[in-house]
């Protein structure tokens, strides 16, 4: 997603990151809510 005329867009790359690094953090969260359900979860 670069601009028409070849410069770099200043907002995406920094933006990409931060959505990667957002997802990354909730897949975390959820991945260690499940895993401590499963691990100490109700028998």
């Amino acid at each position: 997603m670069s601009a028409p005329d070849g410069k770099p867009d200043d907002g995406s790359p920094k933006f990409g990151r931060l959505l990667i690094g957002l997802v990354l953090a909730v897949l975390l969260i959820v991945g260690i809510t499940f895993g401590s359900e499963a691990w100490l979860g109700h028998p």
